[in-house]
């Protein structure tokens, strides 16, 4: 019986919408507020999207009471934002015979979810309720919210975000100090030297003494921070070069210099000697001949024979 109910209250308050049907208004219906007690939230019955509206309270029970006793049941719920009630429906059976289950379908007229505070059954007088059953039904509209959905009335092209901020450290030029230029050392080195005038009295070519002293040590430490400086470049650079090495490396197929295919097989002798001899050459056994004889001359005449 109860579900009919809650299908004709549904049926009843199905208007007609002119948003498209991706993004039309829908229905439902709560489970039982009071399964777990006379005293329910309101947080734990109602879905939470934005845009919902409560229609209509069906509630239903079975009151426990002598005929001549007064008994007044009312299913109530607090006004969450103005105080009192949103919706407060009360039974008097004083003079009526208990144990008959009563069952009301109460439409309240689409009140948004946010006035709907804790609700509750209270009794009075003399008598008892059993099997309490409260349900809520509610229209949600997504486009409550015109962001929702590009097809909302009212919906604005959202912005691109922002981009992300990047920190930049604030440095303080003044306090940077060239090593290749010396003039920081050497301005400190010239404090050291008024310090130690003021503390001592030296004659002036003491003076000049340890001032030559203290600049020559100045200059030493420079020495030695341009040298470190030029070492770390000169490393870096290696490094580099390594690196870009290593990355040749990669690109290139070192196989194709080395991997060679060449036809094999046997190369025959092709050559025919006539008779299989070869005869000399008698011109050249003539021109051995005039070679030696001119060898011959040479010697004498070397040594003057």
């Amino acid at each position: 019986m109860l579900k009919k109910l809650l299908l004709l209250a549904l049926v009843a308050l199905v208007p007609c919408y002119s948003y498209s049907d991706s993004i039309s208004p829908y229905y439902g219906y709560t489970g039982n507020a009071a399964a777990n007690g006379m005293t329910w939230s309101m947080d734990g019955v109602l879905p939470e999207p934005p845009g919902l509206d409560i229609n209509t309270v069906i509630y239903s029970y079975t009151p426990i009471k002598d005929p001549n006793d007064p008994f007044t049941v009312t299913v109530q719920n607090e006004n969450a934002i103005d105080g009192g009630y949103i919706f407060r429906s009360t039974d008097d059976w004083s003079g009526h015979p208990g144990g008959i289950e009563l069952r009301r379908v109460i439409g309240v007229g689409a009140i948004p979810r946010a006035y709907w505070g804790d609700g509750s059954i209270e009794t009075t007088g003399f008598g008892t309720v059993t099997n309490p059953n409260v349900v809520y039904t509610y229209k949600v509209d997504p486009c409550f919210d015109p962001q929702f959905d590009p097809n909302c009335p009212g919906y604005q092209t959202p912005l691109p975000p922002p981009p992300p901020k990047v920190e930049v450290e604030t440095v303080d030029v003044t306090t940077l100090y060239d090593a290749t230029e010396g003039d920081a050392e050497i301005t400190e080195v010239d404090e050291e030297i008024i310090e130690v005038e003021e503390k001592e009295e030296l004659s002036d070519e003491e003076k000049e003494k340890r001032k030559k002293k203290m600049l020559a040590k100045s200059k030493d430490r420079l020495e030695k921070a341009l040298a470190a400086a030029d070492n770390s470049a000169f490393f870096a650079e290696a490094i580099a070069s390594a690196q870009m090495l290593d990355q040749m490396n990669a690109v290139v197929n070192i196989n194709t210099y080395v991997a060679a295919s060449i036809d094999g097989g046997t190369y025959r002798e092709t050559v025919v000697l006539d008779g299989g001899n070869i005869p000399d050459n008698k011109n050249g056994r003539r021109l051995n001949f005039s070679s030696q004889i001119l060898h011959d001359k040479m010697v004498d005449m070397q040594y003057n024979r």
